[in-house]
Formats: structure tokens, C-alpha cells, sequence
């Protein structure tokens, strides 16, 4: 069925006019729903094929509605994806939903384009299924529209749909300022949206997108994530203007498309004369070797500030904060003596401090503790090493001090350790 049938709009105006006698006989205003959702989708993407609406916007916007529905009744497996339609005439609702997927498919460009097929189970019941290279392509699509907020999908059934992505990272161009600053445009795109950020050399590598268009700004903060790096939609101040911004260790957390584009800049601005060769020559160390994660841990920075270790992550969000804060203690660590808890308020960031006896005390626990607890503070001393080692010399020294101390001291006191103060917190590299 390349094109919807006459039968299938034939439904879609049974369903819009004669809604009342629809709600009427069934008695249940979600019957109704199922009808309505799919039918006012096929009239959007019928306007979008007559060139009506925005074709790009549609895509995202049917791809939202449409994940919604599965978040609801449907599931995401590794090589499946499945809507689950049932109830009351649920073989109409499904015919119209399977219609909108048709339409849908004539705006995708052909890498995209996907097969679904539609199943009646239990007699009444239907399932619209999607398998293998099909539900790989709907994921990059999902993975691009699915609802989202605060760094993560609404639903965890999307979850895994960030492995999906096949994210597409181009320069657009750079350029010096009036001012003398070097900014270059960097386009990243996936499942037929892109966005274009700015990036400016500064201080460090910094990444941003500006817009009074929240919803724009989610997407930009999705793709950004889809590429690897950790990013939040934050407000600017009091007014409707809304901002995505990462820097140098979270940009080089990213996927390789990304970090490669990105030090395509910094040698560009390099072979002009524009930035500091010692400056370029750190920026390009930590692009092209990326900077490590682990799983199930939060992504920390680490350095020097006057010669004390600084381990920094921070974020707006309550709930990160409190995780972390309870993994500390999990650790062994107990609050108001080996770290402090900053909740963050009205929309800045919040911190978890981590006592100069902090990082020494988790260092002795990853030897002398037990158990589950000795697990997780042998894993916090180890990603902290790691980290130290890709800043540089200067701070896998410091760092290495610290460690070494804290596992030989004999006393839980570990009053002998000292210079060195440690800040974690959750959610975004600050």
C-alpha cells in the first residue's frame, strides 16, 4: 500500500465527526482516543507529502507522537519494535495507525524507510511489529523524537536507543570574530533532523546552541547526547532563551565523529596562528584518545585548583544529587565527615563535596573494606586514577599521592593525609 486507501480516510472521517456517537456506544472516552490520534497524524503527514507542513518538523513531530504510543503499549527490544493496539474495534485503530506509518514513510529519505507488520493475537487484540534492520531504522528515529528531559528519555523503554544512533557530525565552518575569537559552525544530524551549534576556542573548547525555542533545544541537547556527550537543557536567566552548553572533557567524552571534527577545528585554528600551540597541542590530546566513562558511574573532571585535587560534577537535578550523595555512603563515606551535600535551587547546580580525607578514606576502604562496599570504593579510586591520568602528569601525581596514602595508613582517622580536596557532584561537568 504505497498511498492511503480510500477505506483508511474513509475511517479518519468516521472518527472525527462522528466522535460523539463513537464515545456514546462504547462508553469510554479512551475507545474514542484510539482513533482520534492516529486519524489527525494522517492528516498531518498527507498536508507534509503536499508540502504544507515542514517536512523535517513533521518527522519529528509524528516521531514523538508515535513513541509516545509506545511508551504506553508497546515495547523496544533489541531487534524488535512493538505497538500494541486492543480493545473495542481495536482492528480499525490499528489500520489507521498502520496507514500513518505507510505516509510516513514516503517523507523519509530511503536509508530511513521501514517495514511494519500488523497482527491480530488473543482475537481481538492487535500488534503492530517492526524486526531486525526495520526496527534498527525506527529506533535511529525514535532515538531522534522520543520524548525527553534532564538528560535521559521519559520512558526507559528508549533506553537503549541511544546504541542505535548513527549520528552524523559535519563542520560548517570557521572563522574569526571582530573580537579575535575563533568560532566555527558544527551541524549534527541523525534520523532526518540536525542541528547547528556554535564552537568557540577560548579558555577551552566550548559548545553551545542558543534558542528561544525550547522544544529546538531539546533536540539539540538529544543529539548532542546522541553523539556521546552529557547534556541538559538549562534557561538563561529569567528570560524565554534557552541554551545547551558542553566544554572541553565532556566534549571529548563524545563519540569519534564528533571528537574528529572537533580537532579538525582546533588544527585549522592551530595552522592559522589563531590559538596557543601548548594549548591546541592539550585540546587534541584529550580529543583524539577520549576521555574515559564507565558504566553506572557519573562522568567526573578532575585537575588542580592551587594545588589541591578537584574532582568536580555538578548539576541541576535534585534526584542526581541524592543518588550520588547515597552511592558515597554505600561506599562507606559518611556525610558532614568525609563529604558535604549541596541541594541545587532554582535551577543552578548543586554539589556533592568530597573532604580532603575523602578520596584517602574511599583509597583504604578499596583495600581494607569487604564485601560490596570494598567493590564500590576500588571502582571510585580507580576511575578517579584514570581520570587523573588523561589531565596530565601533574595530576595523576597528585592524585597517585593521595591514593597511595589513603591505602597504606594504618589509622581510620587518616589524619596524615593532607593537600588534597575533592569535589563530586552529579548530572553535568561544570
Amino acid at each position: 500500500m504505497e498511498r492511503v486507501g480510500e477505506e483508511v480516510w474513509g475511517i479518519v472521517d468516521f472518527a472525527l465527526n462522528d466522535m460523539h456517537c463513537l464515545a456514546r456506544d462504547c462508553a469510554r472516552d479512551e475507545v474514542a482516543r484510539k482513533f482520534v490520534a492516529p486519524a489527525l497524524e494522517l492528516i498531518m503527514l498527507d498536508k507534509a507529502l503536499e508540502g504544507k507542513f515542514d517536512g523535517k518538523e513533521t518527522l519529528l513531530w509524528f516521531g514523538e507522537m508515535y513513541a509516545t504510543a509506545i511508551a504506553g503499549d508497546g515495547t523496544v527490544e533489541p531487534r524488535e519494535v512493538v505497538l500494541a493496539v486492543g480493545g473495542e474495534l481495536g482492528g480499525g485503530a490499528a489500520l489507521l495507525r498502520l496507514a500513518a506509518l505507510r505516509l510516513f514513510n514516503d517523507l523519509l529519505p530511503d536509508g530511513l524507510k521501514f517495514d511494519m507488520h500488523m497482527y491480530m493475537v488473543g482475537g481481538k487484540n492487535y500488534v503492530i511489529t517492526a524486526y531486525g534492520e526495520d526496527a534498527a531504522r525506527l529506533m535511529r528515529l525514535l532515538a531522534v523524537s522520543a520524548p525527553s528531559a534532564s538528560g535521559g528519555y521519559l520512558s526507559p523503554k528508549f533506553e537503549g536507543l541511544v546504541e542505535k544512533a548513527q549520528v552524523e557530525v559535519r563542520l560548517g565552518g570557521i572563522r574569526r570574530t571582530e573580537g579575535g575569537l575563533v568560532a566555527a559552525d558544527l551541524i549534527i544530524s541523525e534520523g532526518g533532523a540536525d542541528v547547528k551549534y556554535n564552537v568557540y576556542l577560548r579558555k577551552e573548547i566550548e559548545l553551545q546552541f542558543i534558542s528561544t525555542d525550547r522544544g529546538r533545544a531539546e533536540l539539540a541537547a538529544r543529539l548532542l547526547r546522541l553523539a556521546g556527550v552529557d547534556a541538559e537543557v538549562k534557561k538563561a536567566g529569567n528570560r524565554d532563551v534557552w541554551y545547551v552548553w558542553a566544554s572541553t572533557d565532556g566534549l571529548a567524552t563524545g563519540r569519534k565523529e564528533l571528537r574528529d571534527v572537533l580537532a579538525e577545528i582546533v588544527r585549522e585554528a592551530l595552522a592559522k596562528d589563531w590559538v596557543d600551540a601548548g594549548k591546541a597541542e592539550r585540546w587534541l590530546d584529550k580529543l583524539e584518545g577520549g576521555i574515559t566513562l564507565r558504566e553506572g558511574w557519573p562522568k567526573y573532571h578532575v585537575g588542580l585548583t592551587e594545588g589541591a585535587l578537584v574532582v568536580r560534577y555538578a548539576s541541576t537535578d535534585p534526584e542526581g544529587i541524592k543518588q550520588v550523595a547515597q552511592r558515597l555512603e554505600a561506599m562507606g563515606l559518611e556525610e558532614g565527615r568525609h563529604f558535604s551535600v549541596k541541594t541545587p535551587e532554582g535551577g543552578k547546580k548543586g554539589y556533592v563535596y568530597i573532604l580532603k580525607e575523602g578520596l584517602a578514606y574511599a583509597a583504604w576502604l578499596s583495600v581494607h573494606g569487604s564485601g560490596d562496599q570494598q567493590k564500590l570504593a576500588a571502582e571510585f579510586v580507580d576511575l578517579i586514577l584514570e581520570r587523573a591520568r588523561e589531565e596530565g602528569e601533574d595530576v595523576r601525581k597528585k592524585a597517585e599521592e593521595i591514593v597511595k596514602r589513603g591505602r597504606e595508613v594504618d589509622s581510620l582517622r587518616l589524619t596524615d593525609v593532607r593537600g588534597a580536596e575533592v569535589f563530586v557532584g552529579a548530572g553535568g561537568t561544570s
